[in-house]
């Protein structure tokens, strides 16, 4: 596979067989991983907030109806 540097673009070359742009920067790929997990762990957290409020509220009605 011959890869020649993208002048434009640090950190990626292009594979001139397929015409396919590589990614070499494996630093910033790892970050991108890092932040996407992140953000589902922060999603996660989220939903499960959302289900304790709504459990709260069930008891809370509960309570005035009683």
């Amino acid at each position: 596979m011959a890869k020649k540097k993208i002048k434009e673009l640090e950190g990626f070359e292009k594979d001139t067989n397929t015409k396919a742009i590589i990614n070499t920067n494996s630093n910033v790929f790892e970050a991108r991983r890092i932040q996407k997990q992140l953000l589902k762990d922060k999603d996660d957290q989220i939903a499960k907030m959302q289900n304790d409020i709504d459990e709260l509220k069930k008891l809370v009605k509960g309570l005035s109806k009683g």
